[in-house]
């Protein structure tokens, strides 16, 4: 599908004044702000607009979020965020975003993420729209082609069964 973009690459933004924190740097919550405001250009293409929603009582609810912070950002400093699809099913998509400093392409920040379709009415889970489920295959082929992030798939924790020497006794 020649209009499907690798990655995806729509949302721009810039770090406010009320995103930062007492460091004077971006506070850890609102990169997920910023990875959600994401969100929304990112269902539009994949076609999940306002009419869809209307027309087929639907939209998405985010089931599991993972970010990982790789570099800080100050004030001001311009955010680039891309998306890539991972994986779907008739009813889930799994894709992450790639959050850069848009001057420098230095990768700031990722954010792992699982949505599941739902019927607004109801508030249950239900399978796509088979023209919506259409254009996420169609994206999930072209974006197969891209290198997965090291990102994905990460596990939190700390050395299990294995104490760091500083915490023993002296």
């Amino acid at each position: 599908m020649d209009d499907v973009p690798t990655p995806f690459d729509q949302y721009r933004a810039r770090v406010l004044p009320e995103w930062l924190d007492f460091n004077g740097h971006f506070n850890a919550g609102y990169y997920a702000v910023a990875f959600d405001l994401a969100v929304y250009p990112w269902l539009e293409f994949l076609g999940l607009t306002d009419e869809h929603r209307e027309r087929h009582d639907a939209t998405t609810y985010g089931l599991e979020a993972h970010i990982t912070y790789e570099r800080e950002l100050v004030l001001d400093d311009p955010i680039r965020i891309t998306t890539q699809l991972l994986d779907h099913d008739e009813k889930r998509v799994h894709a992450i975003h790639l959050m850069y400093h848009a001057t420098t392409g230095d990768l700031v920040a990722t954010n792992e993420f699982i949505s599941m379709h739902m019927t607004r009415s109801l508030r249950r889970s239900s399978p796509m729209a088979p023209e919506l489920l259409s254009r996420v295959a169609a994206v999930a082929a072209a974006h197969s082609r891209l290198p997965i992030p090291p990102q994905v798939g990460r596990v939190i924790g700390l050395r299990a069964g294995r104490p760091d020497a500083s915490d023993q006794p002296t």
